[in-house]
């Protein structure tokens, strides 16, 4: 079952979503953007201005998950479009990571998932698949491909990604033992 709307709204008051947007927002002082905020059955997070890296090949390095070299990471220059708009670029065949600009405090009955949004995918923006685990707290790492063979922009500010928000119907009558040990820390890159 997806939480709708209202339950957003209920779980929002209470801090599950800071800032909260009660609509879609699609407009800004009449300049157009990617739409960000509250839908029927689900909230679409916007990506923060503070902090987007570039992945960085280094020569005669191999990309190691376990032992991830931070130098793979640039940090990206935030560029400023003619009509204010404020975005990063992910070269072409490269990806980037991000941070959401909201803080996310999930109740201990749902986890979400992140979906990318179909404008990015169009220009070839992938984002990847990021669950938001039950009673986890902080602001979500957003990770973005770009598949194309140019250049693109990825806006800040705007929404970049969907987040649908599964869940029971109650509460359960206490904690499950993973969620009690989950960390409450920041995703940040």
């Amino acid at each position: 079952m997806l939480k709708n709307d209202r339950w957003i709204i209920e779980q929002a008051e209470a801090g599950m979503i800071v800032p909260f947007e009660r609509s879609l927002i699609r407009q800004i002082d009449g300049r157009r953007v990617i739409s960000y905020g509250l839908s029927s059955y689900g909230y679409d997070l916007s990506l923060s201005e503070l902090d987007f890296r570039v992945f960085r090949h280094l020569p005669g390095t191999i990309v190691d998950p376990k032992r991830f070299n931070p130098k793979n990471l640039e940090t990206a220059d935030l560029h400023i479009d003619e009509d204010g708009s404020k975005y990063f670029v992910i070269p072409a065949n490269a990806y980037g990571l991000g941070v959401s600009r909201e803080r996310v405090a999930m109740p201990s009955n749902v986890t979400a998932i992140c979906l990318g949004k179909s404008t990015l995918a169009r220009c070839g923006i992938i984002a990847n698949i990021t669950p938001i685990e039950s009673s986890w707290e902080g602001y979500i790492t957003l990770e973005f491909s770009n598949a194309s063979s140019a250049d693109c922009a990825i806006y800040a500010n705007e929404g970049v990604v969907q987040t649908p928000f599964p869940g029971r119907r109650t509460l359960p009558k206490s904690p499950t033992p993973i969620a009690l040990a989950n960390t409450k820390t920041s995703r940040r890159p």
